[in-house]
């Protein structure tokens, strides 16, 4: 009896809208989460170790990923454009990224800003993915995108969340006979095997968990929406009531620790792999005529 292995390539098992509800939600903040923040100066502590220095580098989802400071300081020549795939937030990261008066007077018109489809075939040496892949339903289908943006010999890096996250808040919601209280996250080895299914060579795949405390329940929760929401396609549908909100706050006191603080693990995956030269492809037929082929045993002939 055979069975078929899943498709871990195939796309996430999520609610599409309550996603685009989310990621409407995560552009408009005033600011980007600090979680955010903080994984882009970890991220660009990797930089040291990749010698190419780019010419031109892509910031992929530029306001959520909070790594504009981080990539200007390690490249301080190159051309950065940032890639935003909703409106409102490209208008505002173009606003944002005008350069000085006295700049603008001397012909310089700030760092560009594109949608994804905008973004030429070949378009820079980095790209630079910082806690997006996450919120995307198809990690293969960007994978392939951002394998199409680079150019030949340029490098990916980007972060993103592995399964490790919320383990506690999962298991506090299984207490309570609750269905999930997020999305499944994607295991760092199958983003690796999708990295190389893109076409990107050398992948290299790390992980470690950063865990953050809280004074209560309630500023738990409200950082846990600065970061996004639930969009498991499985997800209990309808509004929650008060009393539910209630039994919530009591179960998350279990995440409490011996100074009171509640505690949530977070496991950020980070990833970089190169774009190879594209290699011949190899024909499973090869044409001989009959001339050659005349050649050929008169060649084997005469060397016997």
């Amino acid at each position: 009896m055979s069975s078929t292995a899943p498709d871990r390539s195939a796309p996430r098992p999520l609610d599409a809208a309550a996603l685009a509800h989310v990621r409407r939600r995560l552009q408009r903040q005033a600011q980007p989460p600090w979680l955010h923040g903080e994984v882009a100066r970890r991220m660009g502590e990797r930089l040291s170790l990749i010698k190419l220095q780019p010419a031109r580098v892509l910031d992929w989802g530029a306001f959520v990923g909070a790594g504009h400071a981080v990539l200007a300081k390690a490249y301080p020549q190159a051309a950065l454009t940032a890639v935003e795939a909703d409106e409102d937030r490209r208008t505002a990261t173009a606003a944002g990224r005008r350069p000085p008066w006295w700049k603008a007077l001397a012909g310089h018109s700030g760092p560009a800003v594109l949608r994804p489809h905008e973004v030429a075939e070949g378009s820079a040496e980095l790209l630079w993915a910082n806690m997006v892949l996450h919120g995307v339903v198809d990690p293969q289908r960007e994978f392939n995108a951002w394998q199409r943006a680079l150019a030949v010999d340029g490098f990916l890096m980007f972060s993103t969340l592995g399964p490790g996250s919320l383990r506690e808040l999962v298991q506090a919601y299984e207490r309570m006979g609750w269905p999930a209280p997020l999305a499944p996250f994607v295991d760092m080895h199958d983003l690796g095997d999708m990295l190389v299914q893109a076409g990107f060579a050398d992948p290299v795949m790390d992980q470690e968990t950063l865990t953050l405390t809280w004074p209560s329940a309630d500023a738990l929760l409200a950082e846990l929406r600065l970061l996004g929401g639930n969009v498991d396609s499985q997800r209990t549908a309808g509004l929650r009531t008060p009393r539910w909100r209630a039994q919530l706050l009591q179960a998350l006191g279990v995440l409490a620790g011996p100074d009171g603080r509640l505690s949530l693990g977070f496991e950020l995956v980070y990833g970089h792999a190169f774009k190879p030269r594209p290699r011949p492809r190899l024909s499973s037929e090869t044409a001989v005529s009959l001339e050659q082929m005349r050649a050929m045993v008169r060649r084997g002939g005469a060397a016997g």
